[in-house]
């Protein structure tokens, strides 16, 4: 509903109706559970008290197809986290979960940018998996082998995850702009039975030829049986001693429907890659079921998604909103998959010209775009008639509460905003939105159901209305199965739980207000610490990015006699910072933030690092200012702007 008049003198900037809340599956589920939904914090309470009756509960409601069996949880011995079993007895099948939708409806739109490409219907989807599903069983793939993508965001890489995890085996994917190194990296760490490339893509409206990066790849792969490229022809320069062969090819017959494999709920599903800023990417087993249900959860019950809808979310195939858009599908849902410049350079509102053609009802997004459209003044809601859009959902980073100001004036009023935080590591989220909920300004909404988070200091207490750490105290079923490869389990638990044992130290600095909202301010590994004070690089990102003259910033810190100072580095419009600019800077900071948050040096760079997925990377530029080894070149977009790092302790600043 439109902001009222009491609204606009609180931080509450939209508030769901009394239809909107009664109409939503998170009324309904506490319906079907019996259970008060309001206060919130109680239903929440409930969940994670009483884990076996909320997840069985859930099952029921979001109708898993597969046998759940009578026992729900097994507890680890030691009352921790690590060695809980879920659904012990459960037998199910990922894609037969997600292929479940009516014949002749519309499963997933496909578009790029010129635009919208076609759609498909739920039948052709079958169809299509169907015949790939006996493509890769020609080619030897049963329950557990891997099969690897590098591949664009379209429909040949659903349909490839779809026929992979049908078949019971495991799918991990990279996108095409990873140099060789990169993939490498990644799926080299899994040896993959069978491997899916794509030998090109566009990019903003320019060519990119990778078959030099692809032959490198298939140099150093071991274990690969057969290589299928996304060509209408085989690709005879890439040499291998086993088969290759086209996509085409590998479809060209079989079945109109698949064959589903059942598995135990705890099964391989996917194989995911932290960042790998800091060393080799971690590769990150998620199970099938764990997956499946946790991702039911966050979209029926918090994004309120329901058949018919239509969700996107601009991603790449390496990231984890990727499998997080795809699972969309279980709740009854079309996805649009995109593949492109969301910020394409003669159109710069081509997603939300997309979103208006499809009706797109979930449109999933990050703080950076959302920040470039605000800084061009592309008013979407004056360009373009969403009247379907429901859901604005934010992540990859936090968002500032200024622009929760600019979605509501220059998106649509009435919607839910949903900034989401979670991570790859338990490919869903901590905290999240809510149908029922106000949306407070520069707050997350609320700890997602079923999901144990607390915000504990130092001393390991709980706390309100001051940092901590944010963690999970309880078991919850998309935790990873392991770290794939030589000591998977000693990695993983010294990863999360080397800390506190027995308890999951996500590592992100955050806050959990008097109304149970919850603000985040960055991971803890690059917060600063300058007199002993912890500060979110958040807290400055916010105030700094809305200087009109910056157009992107970095901020991390360097030792400085035993003590730390703030050193930011900015990219302006043209290039050029004065004493003018820098003292506006300071004094933005120190009235918006406080002193403590002023930065001791600025510099003026031409670009900041970024991961291929779109993430700051702080430490890089930190490690590249102090002479130490970066880690992993191969996971940046843009490893060469590195350079100019190198030097920066030796220049001016301001």
């Amino acid at each position: 509903m439109i902001k009222e008049e009491s609204l606009l003198k609180s931080n509450i900037l939209w508030k769901p109706s009394e239809e909107w809340i009664l109409n939503s599956n998170l009324t309904e589920f506490s319906k079907q559970v019996e259970f008060p939904l309001l206060p919130y914090e109680h239903f929440h309470g409930w969940s994670v008290e009483q884990p076996e009756e909320f997840w069985s509960a859930l099952w029921d409601f979001a109708n898993i197809i597969g046998e759940k069996g009578e026992r729900v949880l097994l507890p680890p011995a030691d009352g921790g986290m690590l060695g809980a079993k879920w659904f012990p007895d459960a037998s199910l099948n990922f894609a037969e979960n997600l292929l479940s939708g009516e014949e002749g409806s519309v499963a997933v739109i496909v578009a790029g940018e010129d635009g919208i490409s076609r759609s498909y219907t739920w039948g052709d989807l079958r169809g299509k998996v169907a015949r790939a599903q006996e493509g890769l069983k020609s080619l030897g793939v049963s329950s557990g082998d891997r099969v690897a993508g590098v591949v664009t965001n379209g429909l040949e890489a659903l349909v490839a995850l779809l026929a992979t995890t049908s078949l019971g085996a495991v799918w991990t994917s990279c996108s095409p702009d990873f140099g060789s190194q990169g993939i490498v990296d990644r799926i080299g760490q899994v040896k993959p039975k069978v491997l899916i490339v794509s030998l090109d893509y566009q990019y903003n409206g320019k060519f990119f030829d990778i078959r030099e990066n692809i032959k490198a790849v298939c140099k150093v792969l071991e274990g690969v049986s057969a290589i299928v490229t996304l060509t209408e022809e085989v690709d005879g320069s890439i040499k291998h001693a086993n088969k290759v062969l086209s996509w085409e090819e590998l479809c060209q017959e079989g079945p109109t429907v698949p064959e589903y494999t059942r598995v135990p709920f705890d099964h391989p599903l996917y194989i995911l890659y932290t960042s790998g800023t800091t060393g080799l990417p971690k590769a990150i087993v998620h199970s099938v079921g764990g997956t499946l249900i946790k991702h039911l959860n966050e979209h029926q019950l918090h994004c309120d998604v329901k058949p018919g809808d239509v969700m996107y979310w601009y991603t790449n195939t390496a990231w984890m909103m990727y499998p997080w858009l795809v699972s969309g599908l279980a709740s009854g849902a079309a996805i649009l998959l995109y593949d492109g410049s969301p910020l394409r350079k003669d159109h710069i509102g081509i997603l939300w010209e997309i979103a208006e053609k499809v009706g797109v009802t979930h449109f999933g997004t990050s703080p950076k775009y959302l920040e470039t459209l605000q800084k061009a003044s592309y008013s979407i809601g004056q360009e373009h008639n969403l009247p379907h859009l429901r859901s604005v959902l934010s992540c990859g980073a936090p968002l500032s509460a200024e622009q929760y100001d600019w979605v509501y004036d220059h998106i649509k009023k009435d919607i839910m905003l949903a900034s989401i935080s979670g991570g790859t590591e338990i490919i869903g989220c901590f905290v999240m939105g809510s149908p029922v909920h106000p949306v407070r300004r520069g707050e997350i909404t609320c700890k997602a159901l079923g999901m144990a988070v607390d915000i504990l200091d130092e001393n390991g207490i709980s706390v309100h209305n001051q940092k901590g750490d944010l963690v999970c105290t309880k078991p919850f079923p998309s935790m990873p199965l392991t770290f794939w490869g030589v000591d998977g389990d000693t990695r993983y638990e010294s990863a999360y739980f080397a800390d506190r044992p027995g308890i999951w130290t996500h590592g992100d600095l955050a806050e959990q207000t008097a109304e149970h909202s919850l603000i985040i301010y960055g991971r803890a590994d690059t917060t600063l610490n300058p007199g002993g004070v912890r500060i979110g690089t958040a807290e400055i990102y916010r105030v700094v990015e809305q200087i009109p003259e910056i157009e992107d910033s970095l901020v991390f810190g360097l030792p400085n006699d035993g003590d730390e100072e703030i050193v930011l580095c900015i990219v302006t419009k043209d290039g050029k910072l004065d004493d003018i600019l820098a003292d506006s800077i300071r004094k933005n900071v120190r009235k918006k933030a406080s002193p403590r948050h002023v930065p001791r040096r600025i510099y003026c760079v031409k670009e900041v690092p970024y991961t291929i997925n779109g993430k700051k990377v702080e430490g890089a530029a930190r490690s590249a200012i102090l002479g130490q080894t970066i880690k992993n070149k191969g996971s940046l977009n843009n490893p060469e702007c590195l350079q100019d790092y190198n030097s920066l302790s030796e220049r001016s600043y301001l």
